[in-house]
């Protein structure tokens, strides 16, 4: 007796399905038959299922044609033979008309004139698929019915033998040509296949894509196709309103509509009267002039001294010195000033910014009470600081002129003189004072002079007056000036009111570094900015030129050749960055034969004055200077300006170049560059490259320190990297 097996225990029913999937899951290798046994397996399945989709498709064809075969019939009230309806009675006699006329007419061409016909042109007409005996094709023997010939855009039936040769006979060569030229190609020119690296462009034109006929459209037709062009009738222009030469000097089509409609007169600002000037004039006006100004309610800028505001007795003064025309930073800065309103000013130098402030603060001064015993111990009543004494004492030369005549005293306060000289002549009062930051502090700390109604600040050059370390003594001073007239940070001040006091401060720089925003931030009431073409670029009257002298033998040579070449004339000024080297190349000179001198801060105030004098006066004419030349001195027509040494700074050499070029003049700038000057070497490049008239050399543009900017870090690490 055999036993009966037993039930098995879930533990080996959970060991015999973790066997199954763990045998299901293990990868199962196929031999290469078997891989190909699949393979042919599966392609066989896809060539059955590709014959059973035709098929398929092909019963689903037959079936439409067949409904459509059997609608056609119907629409038409006839019967399809062999489908089970009657067949029509035979009419022989119609039958034997036919047949004659088929007989007797010849065979219809497939193209009449360009133009389809036949059976498939007719069925394309009535808007029904093939049916009957056409769609059998030749093979049928099925007579083709005849029927009317007439337009059709149906592809011509080259199935039937009446197609083949019949279509060539009748047509013209016109036909055929075009036949070839659409679907063949053979007059088409192969067209120049352009690589991605070709740069230039080419306009291929290709006579063929000309979609025109080649007759030459009417003039009213042209007319009538330019649309949206200055706006006649429906945005249409017809050509026979307005003068389009009168157009085309707008600036942009929209101008051009609105002078179209209004009528705007034409001509340039010069030629119109200032009742005339419309806000399109005022915006020309200052492209002309580079005149950028923001700050809300900017007064139209002077076109003429006589135009503007400045009172006669001022007018008369400007013009005994001189000043025939204003000097775009003067025709915007003066306007603003006679508002009495904060100023930033940002113009390159030598553009007459002295007279720009010097105007409005007379102006200023004029509207108060004259000094006298009771208030001349109060101190001045305007203040201009600026950051050498050179600089200093040139302001009070070109104030003097315009102060003077007008009965106002003008005192200067720099160092290198005696304090005592200074406040003998504070002592009969001055209503302007001209001042350097550091020696006019020392004079308020000794109570010399005080600031009690000091309400109109000018400060020159704010930029170089931080670089040199000035700002806490800026604030010093400014702070000692009163406060209680200072604008109100909001709201209006009335102008027009003679006896409106308000404290006026007024900045010019160069460039507006951290620190001067913030004494414009603190001290500045809502301030109107100025500026003229691009700040902290050179003028275009200097052409700028770079060589590569190495040593300073070599450099003495090529100085000394360019001067004897005698291109130049004096005063020529020649730049170095030590003052040993000044006074060196000051010996040079002279041993040559020409009459150098030299300005540096190793000498005292009289000597400096000496070499300015000497220079000016025709004296001596080559000035050997450091830095402390570079802002501020006007020395009139310079000629040449030779940077026997490279300056640290772009600022620096901007200002350096500045000296020449002066006053709308032309001058040169020439520059010795060592692998030294890698610094600035980038700077350098496109600083010339902004200049009309200055050219990049090819050994400063190809130099591998012009590529990019190399700091004092950068410069640092690889002196490091080449002495290890």
């Amino acid at each position: 007796m055999v036993g009966s097996a037993g039930p098995l225990s879930i533990q080996a029913l959970l060991e015999k399905q973790r066997a199954e999937q763990e045998a299901t899951s293990k990868p199962k290798f196929l031999t290469k038959a078997e891989r190909q046994k699949l393979a042919l397996e599966r392609r066989e399945q896809e060539i059955k299922e590709q014959k059973d989709k035709e098929e398929r498709s092909r019963q689903e064809r037959e079936t439409l044609e067949s409904k459509a075969h059997e609608l056609r019939y119907e629409g038409q009230g006839q019967h399809r033979p062999g489908r089970g309806a009657p067949e029509r009675p035979r009419n022989d006699e119609r039958d034997r008309h036919r047949d004659k006329r088929m007989r007797d007419e010849p065979p219809r061409p497939a193209f009449q004139n360009g133009i389809p016909t036949g059976p498939r042109a007719d069925r394309q007409r009535n808007g029904g698929p093939p049916s009957g005996p056409a769609s059998a094709g030749p093979a049928s023997g099925s007579a083709t019915p005849h029927t009317p010939s007439g337009p059709s855009s149906s592809i011509p039936n080259n199935s039937g033998p009446s197609t083949s040769a019949v279509p060539l006979a009748n047509m013209t060569e016109d036909d055929l040509s075009a036949i070839r030229s659409r679907y063949l190609g053979v007059d088409k020119k192969k067209r120049k296949v352009r690589k991605m690296s070709d740069k230039k462009f080419v306009f291929d034109w290709d006579a063929q894509e000309d979609t025109g006929d080649g007759v030459e459209a009417p003039a009213q037709a042209v007319r009538a196709g330019v649309m949206f062009g200055r706006g006649h009738i429906a945005g249409m222009d017809d050509g026979t309103h307005g003068d389009r030469g009168q157009d085309e000097k707008h600036a942009d089509p929209m101008e051009r509509r609105q002078a179209a409609r209004n009528g705007v007169d034409e001509r340039h600002w010069t030629e119109k009267a200032l009742s005339e000037m419309k806000e399109r004039d005022w915006r020309i006006f200052r492209e002309d002039f580079s005149i950028s100004a923001r700050g809300g309610h900017i007064p139209m800028p002077l076109r003429s001294w006589q135009e503007s505001s400045i009172p006669p007795a001022i007018l008369d003064v400007i013009s005994s010195v001189g000043y025939e025309e204003p000097s775009p930073i003067q025709r915007q800065a003066i306007p603003i000033g006679l508002q009495y309103r904060d100023l930033i000013g940002i113009a390159e130098t030598g553009s007459g910014k002295t007279a720009a402030f010097v105007i409005p603060m007379l102006v200023y001064i004029s509207k108060l009470p004259p000094l006298s015993d009771e208030n001349r111990h109060m101190g001045p009543y305007a203040l201009i600081m600026a950051p050498t004494r050179e600089l200093a004492q040139q302001i009070e030369s070109e104030t003097r002129k315009f102060a003077t005549p007008l009965g106002f005293g003008t005192v200067s306060i720099v160092g290198g003189r005696a304090m005592e000289e200074q406040a003998f002549n504070l002592r009969e009062g001055a209503e302007i004072v001209i001042a350097t930051p550091g020696r006019l502090k020392d004079v308020l700390d000794r109570h010399v002079l005080v600031m009690s109604q000091c309400t109109y600040i000018v400060m020159d050059e704010a930029d170089r007056m931080v670089h040199l370390g000035f700002e806490a003594d800026l604030n010093y001073i400014l702070d000692a000036c009163p406060t209680e007239f200072l604008k109100p940070e909001d709201g209006d001040v009335d102008m027009d009111s003679k006896n409106s006091k308000t404290r006026v401060t007024t900045l010019f720089s160069a460039t507006m570094p951290p620190a001067v925003e913030r004494l414009a931030r603190k001290y500045l009431r809502r301030p109107a900015t100025i500026t003229i073409g691009e700040a902290g670029r050179a003028v275009d009257t200097v052409e700028q030129r770079v060589e590569f002298v190495h040593g300073d033998e070599k450099k003495k040579q090529r100085m000394l050749e360019i001067l004897n070449t005698g291109g130049f004339s004096a005063p020529i000024i020649v730049f170095v960055n030590q003052k040993k080297t000044a006074d060196m190349v000051a010996r040079d000179l002279q041993r040559a034969g020409w009459s150098a001198t030299t300005l540096h801060s190793g000498k005292n105030q009289e000597q400096r004055e000496a070499a300015l004098a000497a220079l000016r006066s025709g004296e001596a004419d080559i000035l050997v200077a450091t830095d402390l030349a570079g802002r501020g001195i006007d020395v009139q027509d310079v000629s040449l300006v030779i940077n026997y040494q490279m300056a640290n700074t772009i600022e620096a050499y901007v200002h350096r170049i500045g000296r020449t070029g002066r006053a709308g003049k032309q001058g040169v700038a020439i520059t010795f560059l060592t692998n030294d000057d890698d610094e600035v070497m980038y700077d350098l490049k496109q600083e010339i490259s902004k200049s009309p008239v200055s050219k990049v050399p090819p050994e400063l543009a190809k130099h591998e320190a012009a590529q990019q900017k190399i700091s004092k870090e950068m410069k640092r690490k690889r002196d490091a990297e080449d002495q290890g």
